[in-house]
């Protein structure tokens, strides 16, 4: 697969670094949260980022984790299984001089997710969930993200995926607490009970 940094970039929306433009790479299936469904997602989460510990696995661009970071989470586990997308994340950690606020780790979510169990190194108040599209791996993540115990009581659960997938069987505490449509995604935050 080849693979380089687009002219394009994310953006940063609002917090300590609004409107700064980040690189993005180039690859297959890598798409970032639009700036519509962010705007509107942290819109919901507006007290919830200040101080949280937030994992986002599948980061890809890792725009969610920023976005948080910027809005004063304490600390981001960025799970991300491409190397060189991962690669990206850290410089662009290291421009906003946020390294000793997050770690890169350049992993599977699977992968991640099983090394936590039992060791739990951190609880999270605050999960994206946005695994690639054409994959389906939204209810195997969930069944593991349960049996690796790493949320905290009340965490919040972001959920993208295609507007033609369904989630089911979701664990009966995650409570909906939002939910919206933009183009081909539908997104769901949950609040785990």
């Amino acid at each position: 697969m080849n693979k380089r940094v687009k002219s394009n970039s994310i953006r940063i929306i609002a917090g300590q670094w609004r409107g700064r433009r980040l690189p993005v790479v180039d690859s297959q299936g890598l798409r970032p949260t639009i700036d519509r469904v962010r705007e509107t997602l942290f819109n919901w989460l507006m007290n919830e980022c200040s101080g949280a510990q937030v994992l986002d696995l599948f980061a890809g661009t890792g725009v969610l984790g920023l976005e948080c970071l910027s809005r004063g989470a304490q600390y981001v586990d960025f799970v991300e299984k491409d190397k060189t997308t991962a690669r990206l994340i850290e410089n662009n950690l290291q421009t906003l001089n946020a390294t000793h606020r997050a770690q890169v780790w350049a992993l599977s979510a699977d992968t991640f997710l099983a090394r936590q169990k039992g060791e739990l190194s951190r609880a999270y108040d605050l999960v994206f969930l946005d695994p690639p599209f054409s994959d389906d791996l939204l209810k195997q993540t969930v069944k593991m993200i349960e049996e690796a115990n790493v949320l905290a009581n009340g965490a919040y659960l972001y959920v993208e995926m295609a507007s033609d997938q369904m989630l089911e069987e979701l664990p009966s505490f995650w409570r909906l607490y939002r939910q919206g449509k933009a183009g081909q995604s539908r997104y769901y935050l949950y609040q785990r009970d």
